[in-house]
């Protein structure tokens, strides 16, 4: 049988041709661990708002794992030493980056497993696969975990200027039309340097970063949490909350084993055992999507009606506002619901409730963004920029937001 062809090109509609170029990522993007981000959408249920947002995790890892090859490539030409191994050891750890994450992205995050990120759930895939790959991503796996001897390495693959970010914003830019998004990837890259073993911005790029770290703030709150989108990613949540709740009494639920396995056991994150992890690389967006259609008739009537509200895009009214909501107004709401849907009134607070999103473009208290000028000087972008004020970018704002059905 004649030796598999490693070298693949994929036509990538934001970056154009992507080339496949270790045998080590085509192996990983052959797996099924992996295959199974083709079917987790990148943007949860913001498809509902921006319909064209239908793409998956699947591309948007293709697509750093190709902005990792171009940042290396650059960092080659100014003269850093970067090993072939070194290389393709950072585009495996770039395309196992959201290898962790469970259906519908973000939007479920907590929702099967109890305090445990998807980066943690990750990290126990990616040494699950290293021991199938025979070690082959051990050096990958350091990059990841930032254990490895160059620093940079890591910072490509995770920090405030990581290929993952540079790839989300413009892919998701592209995909729900919000041109405010849209960042120079390619000049950002073009400009990455590393002093001490630490990636800064040759200071030519300075332009480019306080776009970047704009392009962050505004995509947050006109896609990540936008308000009909918070109000669609918190429905699912309560159809998984009131699933569980009837499946721990008991009850007869129809779903998919996976998804059965979750809903009848309480998933700690110290409970990350080799089941769990089976189970939970066997689930995606359409175990839950199909277990919401078949729930909308169930007797119970608040997951009938939960599940038909998701089923049609029904959703929740929100209101979204920068000071918490008074309980009479939150009282307000409630008494209404249950006059006009006296058989829930038991579950109303399924139907009616308040929580807070919080978003800040650029962290003061991470790894700076350093800017390196001509004669050597390392500025970090908060003092740096004299266009944008990143100092008031770093506050951390936070919205509330109220909940009821329309």
């Amino acid at each position: 049988m004649p030796p598999t062809n490693k070298k693949k090109i994929v036509n990538d509609p934001v970056h154009g041709f992507i080339n496949i170029s270790y045998p080590l990522a085509f192996d990983i993007i052959e797996h099924p661990y992996f295959q199974r981000l083709r079917h987790i959408k990148q943007l949860g249920l913001t498809y509902l708002v921006y319909p064209g947002a239908n793409h998956s995790r699947f591309q948007h890892t293709l697509g750093a794992m190709h902005l990792m090859e171009l940042a290396i490539g650059v960092l080659r030409a100014k003269g850093h030493s970067i090993t072939n191994a070194e290389a393709e050891a950072a585009s495996a750890a770039i395309l196992l980056h959201d290898i962790g994450h469970g259906p519908f992205s973000h939007s479920l995050e907590f929702s099967l497993i109890q305090g445990v990120s998807h980066e943690d759930i990750g990290r126990n895939i990616m040494h699950k696969l290293n021991h199938q790959m025979d070690g082959r991503l051990t050096t990958a796996i350091e990059i990841f975990e930032g254990k490895y001897s160059k620093k940079f390495l890591h910072q490509l693959v995770s920090s405030q200027l990581d290929v993952d970010r540079l790839d989300y914003l413009r892919r998701d830019s592209f995909f729900t039309g919000v041109t405010e998004g849209a960042i120079g990837s390619d000049r950002i890259i073009k400009m990455l340097n590393v002093i001490d073993d630490n990636l800064v911005v040759d200071a030519k790029g300075i332009y480019s970063i306080e776009k970047f770290i704009i392009a962050r703030r505004l995509m947050y709150w006109q896609v990540y949490l936008h308000k009909t989108v918070v109000s669609a990613e918190k429905l699912l949540t309560q159809v998984l909350k009131r699933a569980r709740e009837l499946a721990l009494l008991g009850e007869d639920l129809w779903c998919t084993p996976a998804l059965s396995f979750f809903l009848k056991n309480q998933i700690q994150g110290k409970q990350l055992t080799p089941e769990t992890i089976n189970h939970y690389l066997s689930i995606d967006d359409s175990d839950i999507m199909v277990a919401a259609k078949q729930w909308q008739t169930h007797s119970d009537k608040t997951l009938s009606a939960l599940a038909t509200m998701v089923t049609n895009s029904k959703l929740f009214k929100v209101e979204l506002r920068n000071n918490e909501f008074h309980p009479e107004e939150v009282g307000m709401q409630l008494a209404r619901f249950i006059n006009e849907h006296p058989n829930l009134a038991e579950t109303s607070d399924y139907f009616v409730f308040t929580g807070s999103v919080s978003n800040n473009a650029y962290r003061l208290s991470e790894e700076s963004i350093n800017i390196l000028y001509n004669n050597g000087m390392l500025v970090d972008i908060a003092s740096a920029s004299d266009m944008v004020n990143a100092k008031i970018l770093s506050n951390e704002i936070t919205k509330y937001f109220l909940c009821y059905p329309k």
